[in-house]
């Protein structure tokens, strides 16, 4: 008898302390499908992932395996079950090989337990060939590699299990267009070899690209699955969300309409990052900033910020030549920078909203050593609503808001200097699609009120959506800059790459 499905699960349920996670959720995976699971963040798909990778038990249910009721104790369990998983936040050691973090704990030993490196080469070389890479060195130490390369390395650790279902989560969140066609490619050469896929992503455009069929979860609940062929975006985000959302990426008002040119980067230059940059933004104008990783738009961001001061070069605001060797001059200067990196870079984490919202602008809430707490308390309960941010409380403390509340929570922080330049770097990244238009209405917003905005992004759709006006890098280099209708992907890839169209 042909079994239908390689992976089902019956009536999942998941509580924990004061909240259930998942209710009677059901899954069913093919064998050789690429199967995507969508929802707002809070919606149950990471619960449910880290129950199937044998992290969680679930508390009612079952889970079958081509057919065969199963029960994970370990994660170890789940993997030798034929499930393995690729994690959003990567598992690899910096410090070990390539080679070593492919092999963890499972390394060809022979007598006296003594690890045999050329058969460890090997084996790596082979796993290395089924993405057609050559030009990764077993032996290259992890901290090495681009993003783009330890994602790779991850998901060959996870084949080097043989699994039956792979389950990826937000695997091209840092990765470029071409980047991600590259591990499109290679989902479907796997697939050609009978393994079925768990792909979790909020970019929905990639679930119409690569994946066959869905299924929408909300608020833990199972919602529906469907054939990715008999749907539209609209659909998706309709189920996910519970509600209509009309162009996601909103509209430019007429009135207030772009003004002046108000900010000027002239010939800035930080050695080994970027070279001769030259770009203004007008009051009121949203500009984004593509181009691949490693092409240096975050560098330049940064640069302008004070966080990584340039070598050469002059900023202008309003005309005036600023002196910035530090974040403190370019807030003093109302230039606010929002990092790509939240949790390291951006958020004090286990520290509240409250605190979090006001650390930037200490002086604005105290008087001599005093903070003035019912100044403080006014202040962050507005931007609370303001910005929307899901909390019992301003005393919550940010680790435990989720992905998209946490980006609010940061965006409060920088709109709360009223900058007159926002730098934005990658403002949605592991943002559900709900957040995502929340937060484009909230920098359309501040765009109209008359600050100039700049978006850097990896995301194409996002660039294209929200900008007025791209500008391309590569390779430390402007290489050109397209006006809204002159823009499409086409276009911006072409100039990125270097190749003609």
């Amino acid at each position: 008898m042909l079994l239908k499905y390689i992976l089902e699960t019956k009536g999942i349920v998941k509580d924990f302390p004061g909240v259930r996670a998942l209710e009677q959720v059901d899954l069913k995976i093919k064998k050789g499908e690429v199967h995507a699971l969508v929802g707002e963040n809070g919606a149950g798909k990471s619960t449910l992932m880290l129950t199937l990778g044998g992290i969680h038990k679930p508390d009612e249910g079952e889970i079958l395996i081509e057919g065969e009721r199963v029960h994970f104790e370990s994660a170890h369990d789940a993997n030798s079950k034929g499930i393995s998983v690729v994690y959003q936040e990567l598992s690899l050691v910096p410090n070990l090989s390539v080679a070593e973090n492919i092999f963890a704990n499972r390394q060809p030993v022979g007598k006296l337990n003594i690890i045999k490196k050329q058969d460890l080469i090997q084996k790596t070389k082979e796993m290395l060939k089924l993405f057609n890479i050559d030009y990764i060195d077993p032996m290259m130490l992890v901290k090495n590699l681009s993003i783009a390369n330890q994602q790779v390395v991850e998901i060959l650790k996870a084949i080097s299990f043989n699994p039956k279902i792979l389950i990826l989560d937000e695997p091209t969140s840092s990765l470029t267009e071409i980047e991600v066609k590259r591990l499109f490619d290679n989902i479907r050469m796997l697939k050609k070899k009978g393994i079925s896929f768990i792909y979790i992503s909020h970019h929905l455009h990639e679930i119409f690209e690569i994946a066959d069929s869905v299924t929408i979860l909300r608020d833990g609940k199972y919602i529906c699955d469907a054939d990715v062929k008999d749907i539209d975006e609209d659909f998706l985000i309709r189920n996910m969300v519970g509600r209509e959302i009309v162009n996601m990426y909103g509209e430019r008002k007429e009135n207030p309409k772009i003004g002046d040119t108000i900010f000027e980067v002239k010939d800035i230059s930080k050695k080994d990052s970027y070279h001769n940059i030259n770009f203004s933004v007008r009051q009121g104008e949203i500009v984004g900033f593509a181009g691949l990783v490693g092409a240096g738009r975050t560098e330049v961001g940064r640069g302008i910020f004070g966080a990584e001061p340039i070598d050469s070069g002059e900023i202008y605001l309003e005309g005036k030549k600023l002196k910035i060797k530090s974040p403190s001059d370019a807030i003093k200067h109302k230039i606010s920078y929002l990092t790509e990196d939240r949790k390291t870079q951006g958020l004090y984490l286990d520290f509240s909203i409250k605190s979090n919202f006001i650390s930037n602008k200490l002086d604005d809430f105290t008087s001599g050593i005093f903070i003035k707490d019912n100044k403080v308390n006014r202040s962050v309960e507005g931007y609370i609503k303001e910005f929307g941010v899901v909390t019992p409380s301003a005393d919550r403390n940010v680790s435990n808001l989720s992905g998209g509340n946490q980006q609010k929570v940061l965006l409060g922080m920088w709109f709360g200097i009223h900058p007159k330049v926002l730098i934005v770097d990658e403002p949605t990244r592991g943002v559900d699609v709900g957040a995502k238009s929340e937060i484009y209405e909230l920098l359309r917003e501040l765009a109209s009120k008359g600050t100039a905005v700049i978006v850097i992004s990896s995301d194409l759709p996002e660039v294209l959506g929200i900008s007025d006006r791209i500008i391309v890098m590569k390779e430390g280099h402007i290489v050109g800059e397209l006006s809204k209708e002159e823009a499409d992907e086409e276009n911006v890839i072409a100039l990125a790459t270097g190749v003609d169209k």
